[in-house]
Formats: structure tokens, sequence, C-alpha cells
């Protein structure tokens, strides 16, 4: 099989930033890792990998400091890695993200399945899977927690309300992932030292002939148009119960203020 796994370099949650400005986030400067739902893809496909044979191709879209998630991703177990960076990338959401990727995806081809993480933590929206999918016109299964293979097909179990959806996808096919598939490994000696030596491919927007208009902000059909950290005020009231008295107090002022929110 051939596996293609794109990939996305985030901030740690904790020091998410926001451009007031652009409203994009803050990359550089600040500590990163690979999505850590990415890791379920990653582990997914070296599972096939181990049981039909084949290679794995890891795609990331970022700046130069990218690389190092690619090249944890093949510490981890995978073959090699393209790192899509440009500034006429820059800005992107997420179908300008998955337009960028689908293009390096076509220059890769053939492949067999395209593996993708549920979503990412910085962005959280879970579109740029399907929108791969859409672009490239392959049959998709979304939120999927078992994978196999069986006479050129992808049989899928899809987590839906109260069960599971079994899918058969013709391959090529994309699949996203949920954590339930499998537990991720960590980076083998072995692994870190043959991702030490590794170049990784960068390719720019030429390389993989794409659409100026369709890159970066310029074809980015959304807008993050403010950003703020919400304030949470709560007002509360202590009621000191030293007696009997005080006690049928309490509990009057109690039932005063469940009647006035109209909780009872």
């Amino acid at each position: 099989m051939r596996i293609i796994i794109p990939i996305k370099q985030v901030p740690e949650t904790s020091n998410v930033k926001m451009d007031p400005e652009t409203g994009t986030m803050v990359r550089e400067g600040v500590e990163s890792i690979i999505n850590p739902l990415d890791l379920y893809s990653i582990e997914t496909g070296i599972r096939l990998k181990e049981k039909y044979g084949g290679e794995i191709i890891v795609v990331s879209m970022g700046p130069k400091k990218a690389e190092e998630a690619l090249k944890e991703a093949i510490a981890m177990g995978c073959d090699d890695g393209v790192l899509l960076t440009d500034r006429f990338f820059a800005g992107s959401d997420t179908f300008a993200t998955s337009y960028t990727i689908s293009k390096a995806i076509e220059k890769l081809k053939p492949f067999d399945l395209i593996l993708c993480g549920e979503r990412a933590t910085d962005g959280d929206t879970a579109q740029v899977g399907p929108g791969i999918a859409s672009l490239l016109g392959l049959p998709l299964s979304t939120f999927t927690s078992k994978v196999e293979v069986e006479d050129g097909h992808i049989i899928a179990n899809r987590l839906i309300e109260g069960g599971y959806e079994v899918l058969n996808l013709p391959m090529p096919a994309l699949v996203t992932v949920v954590k339930e598939i499998a537990d991720p490994r960590l980076p083998t000696l072995t692994g870190k030292l043959k991702a030490k030596k590794l170049e990784i491919k960068q390719w720019t927007a030429k390389d993989i002939e794409a659409n100026p208009e369709s890159l970066g902000l310029k074809g980015s059909p959304t807008r993050v148009v403010k950003t703020f950290s919400p304030k949470v005020t709560r007002e509360g009231k202590v009621i000191e119960v030293k007696d009997e008295n005080s006690l049928n107090q309490a509990l009057d002022e109690i039932l005063e203020l469940l009647k006035e929110k109209a909780v009872i």
C-alpha cells in the first residue's frame, strides 16, 4: 500500500496566540508539537504498512520549522516526508489549506489511502480531511475507529450516535480517524537516526502547480474578524446558618432565588 498522511504542527495548547490585525495564529517563537490527533492517523498508517507492506509519506504545510514534525513522524515509522512551505501559503483557512495539500497529493500519485487525524487542536474544525477528499473526488469515511483492507477496498467502522456504521470504500480513499483506533507508539532510536539522515523535500506553490488565487489569505473565503478571551464573572452569595432560625431564613432565601430564576 502507498499511504499519504497529512499532519500539522500546532502550538502547545497553553501557548496559543492570535494576531489581532490578521486574525491568524502567531506561530513564530512558539513551542510546537505534532497535532496530538494526527498521532492516531500515523499509528494507523504504520500498522497497515506492517500488515500489508508498502510505504508511508507524511505531508505538512507550514514554515520550515514544521520539518521537525515530519521528522518525528518518520522516527515513529513513516518512510518519507514533504514540507509545503511558501509565503503564499500564509494565512490559509481550511479551504485554502485543503486545496494546497490536495495539489501536493496529486503530485504524489499514485496512492491507495490518505489518513488524517480527526481535527487539529489549534483550529478544531475537522474540515481539512473532508475538504481534501472533496477536491480529489475520493470516497470518505470520517470519525473512523477501525480500518481494514479487503479486495482493494477499505472497510471502515465509522462512529455514529449510538453505534457504528460500516463503510466499504473503493481505493483510493480518504479516512479520518479518532482516538479509539489505536494507541500511538513512541519514536524509536533507529527511527530517530533514520529521520536525522533523511532530507525532507520542500515544495513551494510553483512546485505543486497551484493557482495563486486559491492560496493563503487571498484564496481563503473565510476570515477571523475578531478574537478575544471571554471573561467569566459570577456573583455569589454566602448564607451562614448558625441556628434553626437562620436555617429557616436561608431556606426561604434559596427558594425565593430559585423562583426568580424560574427553576421552580
